[in-house]
């Protein structure tokens, strides 16, 4: 298993990431809330708050009080254990404030929720007779995987190996690995409790709004590393070839 822990991205301009920091203090906040509920309150929130595949597609009903078209943007702050949330808040807070900082902040909180959407509906497509709760934001963290890539394919990504061995890779090894591997699960024929239709409608979601929505100066694919930045700031304003004066 690779887990990121950090990146070193030489484009940032801001660390001031204040929709990202919400967001993860509004999943956790929630997740807080669903862990200390009663088994009653608990089915209340799911039963209202969760996607069901087999509601959207109208051949049922889940009895809730919100309509099942709502769940699309619910679900994704619903979480089903510690492990889940911390995982997908550990993505978020590493990949988030980079397309934060490239998009700013209202785009950026337009992209997530989009994104996360598309998973949802990418979901309940591929199994539209499905019962089960789909709940998580790991949707609209693959759309921000995609678009990290597609605008920061050279920042180092600091990630643990097997849990604990850390090593430094570029991004388009980290997440193109990752985003092959749910490729790989949404084909293969395993069963899994793993929604792999919503990682991968999330990726395609955040490839294709990261292409429209991002700023006139936010290029695609440049490929610039933390010692590129370096030496353009240590050049003299003349250039490198200028004369001496």
């Amino acid at each position: 298993m690779v887990i990121p822990i950090y990146d070193n991205d030489p484009l940032e301009k801001s660390h001031r990431a204040y929709v990202t920091f919400v967001l993860i203090a509004l999943n956790i906040a929630i997740f807080v809330v669903q862990d200390a509920a009663s088994d009653y309150t608990s089915t209340l929130l799911l039963v209202n708050f969760a996607l069901f595949p087999v509601a959207l597609s109208g051949e049922a009903v889940t009895g809730g009080f919100m309509p099942p078209s709502f769940s699309l943007l619910t679900y994704m702050f619903l979480h089903g254990g510690w492990m889940h949330v911390l995982l997908n808040m550990l993505f978020l807070w590493v990949f988030a404030d980079n397309i934060e900082d490239a998009l700013g902040r209202g785009r950026f909180l337009a992209f997530y929720l989009l994104c996360g959407m598309a998973g949802g509906a990418a979901h309940a497509l591929a199994a539209p007779q499905s019962n089960v709760p789909l709940v998580g934001a790991s949707g609209a963290i693959a759309g921000v995987i995609a678009a990290y890539l597609m605008i920061r394919p050279c920042a180092k990504i600091t990630v643990l190996i097997f849990g604990f061995i850390p090593v430094k890779l570029a991004s388009y090894w980290v997440l193109g690995i990752w985003i092959l591997t749910q490729v790989w699960h949404v084909f293969s024929l395993e069963k899994s409790d793993t929604a792999w239709w919503a990682h991968v409608g999330g990726l395609v979601a955040g490839a294709a709004l990261i292409t429209v929505m991002r700023p006139a100066g936010v290029r695609l694919f440049e490929c610039v590393r933390p010692e590129d930045v370096i030496i353009t700031a240590e050049q003299p304003s003349g250039g490198p070839w200028s004369p001496p004066r």
